[in-house]
């Protein structure tokens, strides 16, 4: 008598957290606190409940985003270790599911930025989502190493979004923020490739460190901490800060570029060493929460 064949169990549904990693939550506790700073800095008065929705929409608008990418980039995040462990590629979710969670939140957090704020905000914020989503991760991510130079602008929108929640409109000081993050992001970005290049090789993604390897990555990272640190720097002698924030951004950013320095020049080439690389990357999160806030403290002190 015949056995019948073994079926493989059917795929158990995704749990909560699941849809949570999604959203990446270490990169959304930037995005969120950037948001809020843009939102706090403005020049207006804002009930606190408008202001919760327009954090709120800047969340769910920046979790979107991340959730379409890794739906998109599902084949690339299994062959990279830091990333293969993610609900995609270590199968706890089906891509049409991610899907579906990624434009309903996209969409939802357009729709009630419009309605709760103001159409300014929201088209700001659909024009970040889309660019994440379209711009970087399905067009540049795999072309150019030059993919998180322009990609980069797609995490410079939030405070631009938190001040046009408030207002209405753009100014100076939030475009200068917005190009404080651009110029922020490769620096960034660079010094974390340098040590996980392997992945990013494996995965056939032509970052800087694959393409040009880690010598002309290291000068590049350090050659855009500059125009960084010239932007950070600006809002003090163009009157839109105090002294707390501008004595702050001098001390900040020349330690940045101090750490640019020993990375631009450094000849570490083991991957499991790299202290000036990792040491960057790790100064960099901390440099961008501080200015910031310093920011936010020195425009509350004196207004």
């Amino acid at each position: 008598m015949a056995t019948a064949p073994i079926q493989a169990p059917p795929q158990l549904p995704a749990e909560w957290q699941d849809f949570w990693a999604l959203t990446k939550p270490r990169v959304l506790s930037l995005v969120v606190f950037t948001g809020l700073c843009g939102l706090l800095i403005a020049p207006a008065h804002i009930h606190p409940v408008l202001g919760f929705t327009a954090i709120l929409c800047i969340a769910l608008g920046a979790g979107a985003a991340a959730t379409l990418n890794q739906w998109y980039e599902a084949d690339i995040d299994a062959k990279m270790k830091r990333t293969r462990n993610r609900p995609l590629p270590a199968g706890r979710m089906d891509r049409q599911s991610a899907l579906h969670f990624g434009v309903g939140l996209g969409v939802f957090s357009v729709i009630l930025m419009g309605f709760a704020l103001n159409l300014v905000a929201a088209a700001i914020l659909a024009v970040s989502i889309l660019f994440y989503v379209v711009i970087y991760t399905v067009w540049l991510k795999r072309r150019t190493p030059q993919n998180i130079v322009i990609g980069g602008a797609a995490g410079a929108f939030p405070a631009l979004i938190g001040w046009a929640a408030a207002t209405g409109h753009v100014a100076l000081l939030p475009v200068l923020l917005f190009l404080l993050v651009f110029l922020w992001t490769p620096p960034h970005f660079w010094a974390l490739s340098l040590f996980v290049n392997s992945d990013y090789a494996a995965a056939g993604v032509p970052m800087m460190s694959v393409v040009a390897g880690t010598k002309a990555t290291r000068l590049q990272a350090f050659l855009y901490s500059w125009p960084m640190a010239a932007v950070a720097i600006a809002p003090w002698p163009l009157g839109l800060s105090g002294p707390i924030y501008g004595v702050a951004a001098v001390l900040l950013n020349l330690a940045f570029l101090g750490l640019a320095a020993r990375v631009g020049f450094s000849r570490e080439a083991d991957p499991a060493l790299m202290k000036a690389e990792r040491q960057l990357f790790g100064y960099s999160i901390l440099y961008l929460f501080a200015s910031f806030g310093i920011l936010v403290v020195d425009r509350l002190w004196y207004s």
